[in-house]
């Protein structure tokens, strides 16, 4: 990769991060309502997973899927204004946070469900196949939907029929509060991966050019018809499991393990060293990032809630 392109990817990074401290100002003054599932520290992950897709490659996310969605191309103004209720949000109004597509862009969208999207991509990726496209399918998860029956069902009929997917677990060791090692007597996630024949393997989350790496491996084995493959990104998100966690049941020597391991800390060190990038550049790009964000805000902010009188669009019912 050329250095522009790495620091393109840096600063979507950087946009998901600032991005989510923003949402997570607005929920703590009331702003917002609802709730939320902040991806804040796992941006390495996200970013690094695709851009090893081509831009015509589709993704599926889960209830923490902004990162998701921002490093797909999804429009901060638009993700902003859903979070709202507003109009001009991707649903309407209507689907918040954990609600959100735009199959323009090839993002399938993101699913309340543990491992509601593992399935959805699943029969994504038979359609590709079926309809040759040429096509590869991402689905994100996390360490939590792995215990989860649609977790195995769409793993076992990915291999069983060679489907050009990536399931890409984001492990970031707590399903809400509970500890994986209270959770799963396999040390990684991604040993599940030997039950169907499939590749397995472990990276780090917080470092992008691995996570990269491992994604343009399994994406060139979908691609050519061989199969999915089983990727845990082992990561760690700054905030809790949702607006109202405290993460009071997370060591403090823990945390301060894995801060220190913030990936836009690892990436920009890598860019100044590796890349030349200054100091100077860096500075600049996140007062843009920052005026990006702030103008989502008031974008969402300034627009019109949905009109009652639309209620009944977009539903469907079976009467009868």
């Amino acid at each position: 990769m050329q250095a522009q392109d790495i620091l393109t990817d840096y600063r979507l990074m950087l946009l998901i991060r600032l991005f989510e401290e923003r949402v997570d100002a607005l929920f703590a003054t009331g702003a917002m309502s609802g709730t939320s599932h902040l991806c804040a520290g796992q941006e390495a992950s996200a970013v690094g997973a695709i851009s090893a897709l081509r831009p015509d490659d589709l993704i599926a996310s889960n209830h923490r899927g902004h990162g998701h969605f921002l490093a797909k191309g999804g429009d901060p103004k638009r993700i902003m204004a859903e979070l709202y209720g507003k109009a001009t949000g991707y649903s309407g109004g209507r689907g918040g946070s954990q609600h959100m597509a735009d199959f323009s862009i090839g993002f399938l969208g993101s699913n309340g469900i543990t491992a509601g999207m593992v399935p959805v991509a699943t029969g994504a990726a038979l359609a590709q196949k079926l309809n040759r496209t040429g096509k590869v399918v991402a689905v994100f998860f996390g360490d939590g939907a792995t215990g989860q029956g649609a977790f195995h069902e769409g793993l076992n009929i990915g291999a069983v029929w060679d489907l050009p997917i990536v399931y890409v677990c984001e492990n970031n060791f707590y399903a809400m509060s509970t500890p994986i090692t209270e959770s799963f007597k396999v040390p990684e996630v991604s040993q599940r991966a030997v039950a169907y024949g499939i590749p397995g393997v472990t990276v780090d989350g917080n470092d992008y050019f691995a996570v990269r790496e491992a994604m343009r491996l399994a994406v060139e084995r979908a691609r050519v018809g061989e199969g999915p493959t089983l990727i845990e990104c082992e990561t760690y998100r700054i905030f809790g499991h949702s607006k109202s966690d405290k993460c009071e049941y997370r060591p403090d020597a823990e945390e301060e393990a894995w801060f220190a391991r913030d990936p836009l800390c690892l990436m920009s060190e890598r860019l100044m060293r590796d890349f030349g990038v200054t100091q100077e550049q860096m500075d600049a790009m996140y007062a843009e990032v920052q005026a990006e964000v702030e103008e989502a805000a008031r974008f969402a902010q300034g627009s019109a809630d949905p009109d009652p009188a639309t209620v009944a669009e977009g539903l469907f019912a079976q009467v009868g």
